[in-house]
């Protein structure tokens, strides 16, 4: 049985320098988890599980600002109206950018888990931010007090401001969506089958969710009726509804968006990646959409003939596995490998190394921030701790760890990864 990966964040190696912040960056050095479009459609800001985020310019296809602050994977990214931009990661917290900046104006702390969603409000005064630790939390942009909206018992997935200003959607692991009254009062409350990745508002109000089980789910305004639309055969990791409310974006780790004619709610053509999707944005057009993708690129898409556009924003991500051919562990490690460098030598990523793995005790490798959680263990990593480690998963195994939750229910695929480990990770 395969590894199984249900909208976690994982991290990867940037490859270049801060010195090449301009023009002479090529790209991300590792999946594009998240993606935004400024207003005037000539920007686009992008966060990456190699821990930065880069400002483009979609005219001369380059890099104008590399955003470096966050500890783990960048897992989202908004413009806000006064210019500034918002990002937010794994390691908890949110980071205020003025463009040309090289630090942050400020940091929002106050999540106790990964934030993976950000959302800003219609008149630009408060933003809202999901996380792990299953709250919602409001940070005022000007004034006003904080607030943290609780009641999702796991993973808050997605947040989104309903047009008026007047209501806020979050989505959760634990299969509800819920509509919060503004500014204050108890929240609609709606079950569904399957736990919800992602959520988007369209500007008349009806809410799009993506779930684990490949469905689309509509809910228009007022109404109590729920419209699915099958994306896909795996989760639905991303969704974007196009500025004039015609399409949905829909897409999944297989590779393939699903464009979404909403009126008709039915799936109008498949654009065909030639990797996981993980992010996706539409350009004020309607007609362009642009994804970000496992291999560090993000590529533009013509929605009207599905057809890919021009170049694209490189990536250079190699294969880090490539010496490995043919071997089974190494396959099986593939989904680790954005997180973890199989030697010291290589740029550091999200993860620690996995350089001298077997016999070193947990949250013990220096210069590697763990969790105080880990910190208070004392497995040590052996091949048998570490196949009970994808028996169990990690928050069974190790509650508190960043790492994202994911199993091998195969006793001979557990052995393949430790006997690979055992290869590759030995000084």
């Amino acid at each position: 049985m395969k590894l199984r990966l249900y909208f976690c964040a994982i991290g990867a190696a940037l490859l270049l320098g801060l010195e090449a912040a301009l023009a002479q960056l090529s790209g991300h050095g590792g999946p594009v988890r998240a993606l935004a479009i400024s207003a005037d459609g000539k920007s686009v800001l992008s966060g990456s599980f190699d821990t930065s985020a880069i400002r483009w310019s979609l005219g001369t296809e380059s890099a104008e600002q590399v955003l470096r602050f966050h500890s783990g994977a960048v897992n989202a990214v908004i413009f806000l109206q006064d210019g500034r931009m918002a990002t937010a990661g794994a390691d908890a917290r949110i980071a205020i950018w003025t463009v040309g900046r090289q630090q942050p104006d400020e940091f929002l702390e106050g999540h106790r888990a990964p934030i993976v969603g950000l959302a800003v409000s219609a008149d630009g005064s408060t933003l809202a931010s999901a996380s792990w630790d299953s709250t919602v939390r409001l940070w005022p942009l000007h004034s006003g007090a904080k607030r943290v909206l609780e009641g999702h018992s796991q993973n808050v997935n997605g947040v989104a401001f309903g047009p008026d200003g007047k209501s806020l959607v979050s989505v959760g692991y634990d299969l509800t969506l819920r509509i919060w009254p503004l500014p204050a009062g108890p929240p609609e409350i709606i079950t569904f089958p399957s736990p919800l990745n992602v959520v988007a508002v369209a500007a008349d109000g009806e809410i799009a969710t993506g779930g684990a089980d490949g469905l689309v789910r509509l809910r228009t305004v007022g109404a109590k009726q729920i419209d699915d639309v099958q994306a896909g055969p795996g989760p639905v990791v991303a969704l974007a509804i196009s500025p004039d409310g015609a399409f949905i974006a829909a897409s999944g780790i297989s590779g393939e968006v699903s464009i979404i004619d909403r009126k008709a709610r039915s799936v109008l053509r498949t654009l065909v990646a030639p990797t996981p999707v993980w992010s996706e944005a539409f350009l004020p057009d309607s007609a362009t959409l642009l994804t970000g993708g496992a291999d560090g690129m993000i590529r533009r898409w013509n929605v009207l003939t599905g057809e890919p556009i021009g170049s694209s924003l490189r990536g250079t991500l190699a294969d880090p596995l490539a010496a490995y051919a043919g071997d089974h562990g190494a396959e099986i490690f593939r989904a680790c490998v954005a997180c973890h460098t199989l030697s010291e030598k290589d740029n550091a990523r999200a993860g620690p190394t996995l350089a001298g793995l077997f016999g070193r005790r947990i949250a013990s490798l220096p210069g590697y921030r763990f969790s105080d959680a880990l910190k208070g263990m004392s497995i040590v990593w052996t091949p048998e701790t570490v196949a009970t480690l994808f028996e169990l998963g990690p928050n069974a195994y190790t509650p508190g760890t960043k790492m994202p939750e994911q199993r091998i229910g195969s006793p001979e695929e557990r052995k393949a990864l430790t006997d690979f480990l055992a290869r590759a990770t030995a000084r």
